[in-house]
């Protein structure tokens, strides 16, 4: 459980990050001079914090710190960060940039999965009773146009895609997806959650004895095969589930064990803390997704707690990794806590 005090030192990195421009990553693909703009001009909503996907998913822990802890010391300046960063005309440049024909998969799909993500968290805190709720709703309101516009290009992309990427790293097409459902829901958006389900069942339902012993690589930050259970878990029934797990995770001890990071100051590197967060959050999902009885269910929980604490306590360590880390300590402990009945407490 995330405990207030350290929700303060992730709100108070994340309003660092979202504000610090450089060193920066732009990742675009440059078509003439015009393109040459400083960060802030180019993505006045999502400049900072490195590249363009951390900066969304750094403002989305912002937001969720702040839902779950309405009393924050860093409140008033993540309200204050919000009403003067996010402005009708920093939305229209983003949109601006997608719409240009040289970025139509700028960021695809993690970065849109992430945009969408957060602004389900945005649209679900509006809806409450909540404190600080008339506030999410106008945020909400302002991100609209962008995130109308990477929920088609996300329709589109899962339609028209035949196969999956397997990477562990930015371009996983299952965690994305992953993310994509959850802002479904939120939304009741039925044909993006038609999209995901299709397209998982297209990519993933006939894979059978996942290679997990070739895991991890060297810059993962997501395990290939545990993003996939996951996010079969979402769109199979259970006994359907259950039946296709027992076929595609046939040997999970090669996951069991954290990765071993050797230098957080590495950007490739560090990634391996986030490997170890999101097996973290995989492990504690599929224990909550198996039958009470199922002996899985122990080990899975073990390995989760084994992977947490070989990484959170290193998640300030550098900017290499704490540009990004926090996010997934705070999704990790949202999963911890909405997982804590099924596994006992």
């Amino acid at each position: 459980m995330l405990q207030a005090t350290t929700a303060s030192h992730y709100a108070r990195t994340g309003l660092d990050n979202v504000a610090r421009e450089y060193p920066n990553h732009p990742g675009q693909l440059l078509t003439g001079p015009d393109d040459l703009l400083e960060p802030h001009r180019r993505h006045p909503l999502f400049y900072g914090s490195y590249d363009w996907h951390s900066s969304v998913h750094q403002h989305w822990m912002l937001v969720r710190l702040l839902r779950r802890h309405p009393e924050l010391p860093e409140r008033h300046a993540i309200h204050a960060w919000f009403d003067e960063r996010w402005t009708p005309g920093a939305v229209d440049t983003e949109v601006a940039f997608f719409e240009g024909s040289p970025h139509r998969t700028f960021e695809r799909p993690y970065g849109w999965a992430w945009l969408l993500r957060l602004a389900a968290e945005l649209t679900a805190w509006g809806r409450s009773t909540e404190k600080d709720a008339p506030a999410a709703r106008r945020w909400g309101e302002v991100i609209e146009p962008l995130r109308r516009l990477l929920r088609d290009r996300a329709i589109e992309w899962l339609a028209r895609t035949p196969y999956p990427h397997r990477a562990g790293a930015h371009a996983n097409s299952a965690y994305a997806a992953r993310l994509l459902a959850e802002a479904a829901d939120v939304h009741a958006d039925l044909r993006l959650r038609s999209a995901v389900e299709d397209a998982a069942t297209r990519w993933y339902l006939d894979d059978r004895a996942a290679p997990t012993r070739y895991e991890p690589s060297a810059a993962d930050f997501l395990s290939p095969s545990l993003v996939e259970v996951d996010l079969m878990a979402q769109v199979l029934a259970p006994d359907t589930y259950l039946t296709w797990l027992d076929g595609f995770l046939t040997d999970p001890e090669p996951l069991l064990t954290p990765a071993q990071v050797v230098d957080r100051t590495d950007p490739h590197t560090v990634h391996l803390d986030g490997l170890n967060l999101s097996r973290a959050w995989c492990w504690l999902r599929l224990a909550a997704a198996l039958p009470p009885t199922d002996p899985r269910r122990a080990s899975a929980r073990t390995a989760a707690w084994a992977h947490a604490d070989a990484s959170l306590p290193h998640v300030l360590v550098d900017y290499a990794g704490s540009h990004w880390l926090p996010t997934f300590a705070v999704h990790l402990a949202d999963v911890e806590l909405a997982t804590r009945d099924a596994r006992g407490g």
